[in-house]
């Protein structure tokens, strides 16, 4: 009998095959060898090998529990129903196998088309400590709403429900996974489940996974700033977690959130990197 992943892979892989062939073909070849050399290594280094970035998976989902073990603590007869609201790649998923792969092929940024191919195959991991704390919110009565901004077309909510099931993660269904396919904008569904919640705490690995006022293009102190607007929130109705290869801090710098390989970006990431700078002796 075929193996839950291989029906997965049947039914969602030729929509995505056939979504990665009308790319054009430069999106999908290596980059050339660069004499900036491949950005991604240390960041991907560090979350592949590091005891610390699993540590801080763990010490965000310890500080969420902590919250919800002291909202259920003040709950008062006739109080909306408890809930907490999280994204899902790169907060309770992990893809490392797919960062692995650009890397092992030369490539240096983010390839939608491979990421579409990747995504069915359910090859996500959990995040270092997001089970324990999802089970422990199912078990005391506390909904997930789980919110992404995802596109892989007509299977976009399915290859969700399935990469989360895969993971062993409670309560997926289509009523409490959302999947953005035409924006990035979680504020919409945030505020419909405040409508109806009280949400204790919210997480993600992207400022603009809690409000969309961060989602800020071409301008890093503007996105430094509104942060600091908010900073009394962070690690209190909201969790970030380490994500130093993709999201929405990358429009801030290029433009978009997903800027293609180009010697101009290796330039901009560049100039990024070295925005402070020692002169030298």
């Amino acid at each position: 009998m075929p193996s839950i992943k291989s029906r997965i892979v049947s039914v969602f892989a030729p929509a995505l095959l056939a979504i990665a062939l009308v790319q054009p073909l430069a999106a999908q070849q290596p980059a050339p060898e660069s004499e900036l050399g491949n950005p991604l290594l240390y960041a991907l280094a560090w979350k592949q090998t590091s005891a610390e970035y699993r540590a801080l998976y763990h010490q965000g989902f310890n500080i969420a529990r902590l919250h919800v073990q002291q909202a259920r603590a003040r709950r008062q007869p006739g109080d909306k129903p408890l809930a907490e609201i999280t994204d899902v790649d790169a907060t309770g998923l992990h893809a490392l196998s797919y960062w692995g792969y650009l890397v092992n092929t030369g490539r240096d940024f983010f390839e939608d088309p491979l990421w579409d191919l990747w995504i069915a195959e359910n090859l996500v991991t959990a995040a270092p400590g997001a089970i324990e704390f999802l089970n422990y919110c199912a078990e005391n009565g506390v909904s997930v709403f789980y919110v992404t901004s995802r596109d892989q077309g007509e299977p976009t909510l399915q290859i969700a429900l399935s990469n989360l099931r895969s993971i062993g993660a409670p309560g997926i269904d289509e009523q409490h996974v959302t999947a953005l396919r035409e924006s990035s904008n979680k504020e919409v569904p945030q505020d419909e489940i405040m409508k109806s919640h009280q949400v204790v705490v919210m997480l993600g690995d992207n400022l603009n996974d809690f409000r969309r006022k961060f989602y800020i293009r071409d301008d890093v102190d503007g996105r430094i700033a509104a942060m600091e607007q908010e900073r009394d929130k962070f690690g209190m109705q909201y969790v970030l977690f380490p994500n130093p290869t993709d999201g929405h801090w990358l429009a801030a710098i290029f433009g978009e959130s997903e800027p293609p390989a180009s010697d101009t970006n290796r330039q901009l990431l560049k100039q990024a990197a070295s925005r402070s700078a020692w002169q030298g002796p």
